[in-house]
């Protein structure tokens, strides 16, 4: 294993393309930081390995398990052994988005929020290639992190700018790994004349956001997505994510304030609806953790996350526990907070998910916050909330904030593919009572069944369908 990080001296970078392209060439031979082997193999030849490649040796690392786990796909693949494996979901397009609808109008009549990949992502796709050809557009502005090869919404936004649409993209060419990709979609987007942004300097750009400006009755309306997973059609179908198409004028006006600064058309300054990192999304958070505080048992706080490293936010949440509040946190990956240990952290309760899919989305719910829901591309990590562009949207309309409310609850209830942190450190499987809860194969099963019903009723609206299939659960 080689070291991976490229050097960027982002100050004296003359042309920051040239700069990330040397730094690509150069991570080939980057410094050996890890050597690993398989066990029971003959001293000599361990020696003579390292002979070449000078590893010290605390960082020889003997295996018993398959080296590269990545070559099991070629069998995985084979059509011989398609019985044994997990049956393939296809994601759904639920009600009200349908394959040839006006996805404009659409956004128009109410809020819409799609559960990834539950719900599939071609209507994000469909936003952007429909708004590259429609001639009323304006202009297209996007974020793109992680867009993965052949990606079908650069392609839109290049016939888009070729088509003498405003686009611009920041295009992320810090993102690890994924560096070489972000370059080549860059180049072929200034290549068809989009107004291309390289990143912020001394930030990362990880927040999901496309802005569509349209020409409605000849006044100029804004359309907005906001997502808590990234522009990549290939990921969308095994992450976990929620997706929030809008119309409102408060997060137009944000989104457009948002492009203007990473853009450098305006000077760095907070957001009124959304929150914006480094400069609003950690603060907040700490204020409704305190906020919380106050109400003591009154106090209810819950949060689902990647990570949780941040020890500004452990204390505060060290703080309100002792106060009383009851705290439930899902979090998949890192987690340094210790749960369960008395006077200090005896009401709050870890969980991690690991099922079928990958739990991505971040959504917190603060019960006594005037918005008590919010969804956000950040971990509540440093990296996070102090050294990248990050975003935090707070969900206004009711029937989409009981929606993400009744997700962590049955998030909560998982007892399949959940595991519970212990104050030690480890985890165990959470206990299995008697009725059996698989959170995402409940998932599933409800986007099957409300397709299946619409496909059957067309008639009825997908709010009352929705109701009876909840009912009915």
């Amino acid at each position: 294993t080689r070291n991976a990080d490229i050097a960027i001296e982002e100050e004296e970078a003359d042309d920051f393309l040239e700069v990330m392209e040397e730094g690509l060439k150069a991570r080939q031979r980057g410094r050996i930081v890890r050597l690993e082997i398989e066990q029971n193999n003959d001293k000599d030849l361990i020696n003579f390995i390292n002979s070449h490649t000078n590893v010290y040796d605390e960082d020889i690392y003997e295996f018993s398990v398959p080296l590269n786990l990545g070559k099991l796909w070629e069998i995985v693949s084979l059509k011989d052994f398609q019985h044994l494996g997990v049956k393939n979901f296809t994601p759904k397009i639920l009600p009200p988005l349908e394959k040839h609808i006006n996805i404009f109008e659409k956004i128009d009549s109410d809020d819409i929020m799609i559960h990834h990949p539950y719900e599939s992502f071609d209507p994000v796709v469909k936003f952007i290639a429909d708004a590259a050809i429609d001639k009323d557009v304006v202009s297209i502005k996007m974020t793109l992190y992680r867009v993965g090869t052949n990606s079908p919404i650069v392609k839109a936004l290049v016939d888009a700018a070729m088509g003498g649409k405003q686009v611009t993209v920041m295009v992320e060419l810090k993102a690890r790994f994924d560096e070489e990709n972000n370059l080549i979609w860059a180049k072929r987007l200034e290549s068809a004349g989009a107004h291309v942004v390289y990143g912020v300097k001394g930030l990362k750009v990880h927040a999901k956001l496309a802005l569509v400006v349209k020409r409605v009755n000849n006044i100029l309306k804004h359309y907005v997505h906001i997502s808590t997973g990234n522009y990549n059609q290939a990921t969308a179908r095994v992450y976990t994510d929620i997706s929030l198409f809008t119309a409102k004028k408060e997060f137009g006006h944000d989104a457009t304030k948002f492009f203007h600064q990473i853009t450098g058309f305006a000077k760095k300054s907070k957001l009124d609806t959304l929150y914006l990192a480094p400069l609003q999304i950690k603060p907040k958070i700490l204020s409704m953790i305190e906020n919380e505080a106050k109400k003591g048992k009154a106090g209810r706080i819950i949060a689902k996350i990647n990570s949780l490293v941040d020890q500004a936010i452990i204390k505060a949440l060290y703080k309100a526990s002792s106060a009383g509040v009851k705290i439930d946190l899902i979090v998949r990956g890192v987690c340094t907070l210790r749960p369960n240990i008395k006077d200090i952290s005896e009401n709050i309760n870890v969980i991690s998910i690991i099922g079928h899919y990958l739990e991505h989305p971040r959504i917190i719910y603060f019960k006594h916050s005037p918005t008590p829901i919010h969804i956000s591309s950040a971990d509540w990590m440093p990296r996070n909330l102090e050294r990248r562009v990050e975003l935090m949207t707070p969900i206004l309309d009711n029937k989409i904030s009981n929606e993400l409310y009744e997700l962590l609850i049955l998030q909560l209830s998982d007892n399949i593919l959940s595991h519970t942190l212990l104050s030690d450190g480890t985890y165990k499987a959470t206990q299995n009572n008697n009725k059996s809860v698989n959170s995402q194969k409940i998932l599933q099963e409800y986007a099957q069944k409300i397709h299946n019903a619409k496909k059957k009723d067309k008639k009825t609206s997908a709010q009352k369908l929705a109701k009876r299939l909840l009912k009915d659960s």
